[in-house]
């Protein structure tokens, strides 16, 4: 979330950029590419929120895309894409945060399916409301499958990117409790151009062509 339709049509599209380029990055190693492509999903996020702005927030089909995206799809998607990309000897824990993130999105899909979501104008905020069951125990495993999965990884870039997106979540909710000023955006731009470093530094080498030897 940004503070205003500028902010995050701005912020959406910078991300978007820095996702293509992770994209590009990760070409070369297929495992990698799903988690490399998160930034432009991220991105597009910011794009849609823009929308969200401009309505004055609402009911309409932008607030809708924005709840699916940040609710079901990454509670899923972060696990699963992390599991995906993970060292061997890490995947077998991180079946747990894909388990509690399977289950979360389906909660929250489910949610999203029988109730209207709606989006308010807050200042320099957008408050979303979805009226979500038990809403504490949804937050903690939404929490546990992103976050978590991102900190059981084995990987230093992946731990690394775990504590940011948990320092800017902590950071941005704060401020959006106070109705002062949205910036998550900030937080997500940083964060994706940690990812596009990590791609790039799991970049597949390039074969060396037959009896050249390897460098001592």
């Amino acid at each position: 979330m940004c503070w205003s339709a500028t902010a995050d049509l701005a912020a959406g599209t910078g991300i978007a950029a820095v996702g293509v380029v992770s994209v590009a990055l990760a070409a070369r190693r297929p495992r990698d590419l799903p988690l490399a492509a998160l930034p432009l999903l991220l991105g597009v996020h910011q794009i849609i929120e823009a929308e969200v702005w401009r309505n004055d927030g609402g009911a309409g089909p932008a607030t809708l895309a924005w709840a699916v995206i940040a609710l079901p799809l990454l509670a899923l998607w972060v696990p699963a894409v992390v599991l995906f990309a993970a060292p061997p000897g890490a995947r077998r824990r991180l079946l747990a945060p894909l388990a509690v993130g399977a289950a979360t999105a389906a909660v929250l899909a489910y949610v999203l399916a029988t109730r209207t979501v709606t989006a308010e104008i807050r200042g320099h905020t957008v408050g979303y409301s979805v009226g979500l069951p038990r809403a504490e125990l949804v937050v903690v495993g939404y929490l546990l499958a992103t976050i978590g999965s991102l900190l059981l990884s084995g990987d230093r870039g992946l731990v690394l990117f775990g504590v940011l997106v948990a320092v800017g979540a902590a950071v941005s909710f704060a401020l959006w409790r106070q109705e002062y000023i949205s910036t998550w955006c900030a937080f997500a731009a940083v964060c994706s151009v940690v990812l596009c470093l990590w791609a790039g530094r799991r970049r597949a080498p390039v074969p060396r062509p037959p009896g050249q030897a390897s460098p001592g």
